[in-house]
């Protein structure tokens, strides 16, 4: 979502590697809001400078009010969906404030959330790491290391719910299991 084009048109005219104020690159490549992160390093050698740029993705596309906002994990707005096929969502603030909890929880523990699918009375359903996963309300960094792990450990479930208290429910397989 952030062309490469962009990041040429942000290299001053003239710039070289002597007078490329590299800091200044970084900040300007990442105030889009498709950039997560930027690393910009000189090769003297070479005489090449390089720029990697970490895209953010859209992860929410919520109606939060009368407002459409898509997300991505870090709470970053983005302005489109950039080619992702996300349902959009009825929320309101708080499920929002609760999805952005649990993805930042979640990414503490080395898990990604990929999307949000629905929300009700019965919890939000999410999309992690290509499972579902069911929760409501907050969940633990405990909780979040107890899924990594319950996940792996179990390749054939096909939900995994995290609306009890330090617990991880699985199911859809032969029998539920619950782990804390």
């Amino acid at each position: 979502m952030y062309p490469e084009s962009d990041v040429w048109d942000t290299v001053p005219d003239h710039a070289s590697l002597l007078t490329l104020d590299e800091e200044s690159l970084e900040r300007e490549v990442k105030s889009n809001s498709w950039v997560k992160g930027v690393r910009v390093s000189k090769n003297w050698e070479s005489g090449i400078v390089t720029v990697e740029v970490e895209e953010r993705r859209p992860m929410l596309d919520a109606e939060v009010g009368a407002r459409r906002v898509i997300l991505s994990p870090d709470g970053k707005e983005l302005p489109g969906l950039g080619g992702v096929g996300l349902g959009r969502v009825e929320l309101d603030r708080d499920q929002v404030g609760d999805i952005l909890e649990f993805a930042r929880v979640l990414s503490a523990s080395g898990v990604k959330l990929n999307s949000v699918g629905e929300a009700g009375p019965q919890g939000i359903e999410a999309t992690v790491e290509g499972r579902r996963v069911v929760f409501s309300g907050s969940v633990r960094q405990g909780q979040a290391r107890a899924l990594t792990d319950i996940m792996r450990r179990h390749p054939e479930a096909e939900i995994f719910d995290l609306r009890s208290p330090e617990r991880v429910v699985v199911g859809g397989q032969s029998g539920g299991e619950a782990r804390g």
